[in-house]
């Protein structure tokens, strides 16, 4: 129990690291310690991690924010608290255009909120990049 406990913390902290660079190196230190001991866990964190670590690729600043659930957990206890209230839809569809409608509506406060990721920064990280690339 103690040692998987230790290997799953290690992986966690997979996401606290500064950059991609260092979470990749961070990655093969972890993979290299606990494969003998979790062939099927370090297998598969082999093949499907790097799609987790796609947030590096954006502005520091954001990192916290988009390594989180939170913004999928509110907008699915939305969902399941305007659904609860109809309790009977009358077909798929009806249930769907509900469930849109919420999702558009989200976002349309999100987008112009602003207030959760500060998409300013994000241009700027997206034009620094761009100039590096050229």
């Amino acid at each position: 129990r103690k040692h998987g406990d230790d290997c799953l913390q290690e992986l966690r902290w997979l996401y606290d690291r500064r950059d991609l660079a260092e979470a990749r190196a961070d990655l093969a230190a972890w993979l290299a310690k606990w494969s003998a001991r979790y062939p099927r866990l370090t297998g598969w964190a082999e093949d499907a991690i790097e799609q987790t670590l796609t947030f590096f690729r954006l502005p520091r600043q954001h990192h916290k924010h988009l390594k989180s659930t939170n913004m999928l957990e509110r907008l699915n206890e939305e969902i399941r608290r305007r659904t609860y209230v109809v309790r009977i839809f009358p077909n798929t569809e009806s249930c769907l255009r509900l469930v849109r409608a919420l999702a558009v509506e989200t976002n349309e406060n999100w987008m112009e909120a602003n207030r959760y990721i500060n998409m300013d920064d994000l241009r700027e990280h997206k034009k620094l990049a761009l100039r590096q690339a050229a």
